[in-house]
């Protein structure tokens, strides 16, 4: 699937910290994902108060949605993370953790880290959204 994807970043727009500006998908087909929350199968929150402990549970959702549909972290076209919080060091460290797990490849492409106020689940500190191309 990555022979038709290209990942840009045009000269004249800033450096970015390992993500693209721009991903150009050639194929027909896309996978949305529901935006992936750190629940456990039985839809109990996971590492209460631990945004790194959330950051690898969202990881480990988004990997088991991914392969439902035959699909890799280097499929991913878009993702946007959501983190609850205005801290830039706590932003930074969810990054940093997302570009150190089995789904590093997905933040090589266009991806949005937004700092909000809050989630849909008491408790939850991150979600994930991605967008992924499917082979024909």
């Amino acid at each position: 699937m990555t022979d038709r994807l290209t990942r840009l970043n045009p000269d004249s727009l800033h450096s970015t910290p390992g993500y693209h500006h721009i991903t150009v998908v050639e194929a027909g087909r896309t996978a949305h994902l529901a935006g992936q929350c750190p629940l456990d199968s039985a839809g109990d929150l996971v590492g209460p108060g631990d945004v790194l402990a959330q950051t690898d549970r969202v990881v480990a959702n988004t990997l088991t949605a991914l392969a439902a549909v035959g699909a890799r972290p280097e499929d991913v076209v878009r993702t946007v993370i959501y983190v609850v919080s205005d801290d830039r060091q706590v932003l930074s460290s969810v990054w940093q953790r997302l570009n150190a797990l089995p789904l590093a490849p997905a933040f090589s492409t266009a991806s949005t880290l937004l700092g909000v106020a809050q989630l849909g689940y008491p408790g939850q500190l991150v979600e994930l959204d991605v967008t992924a191309a499917l082979s024909d």
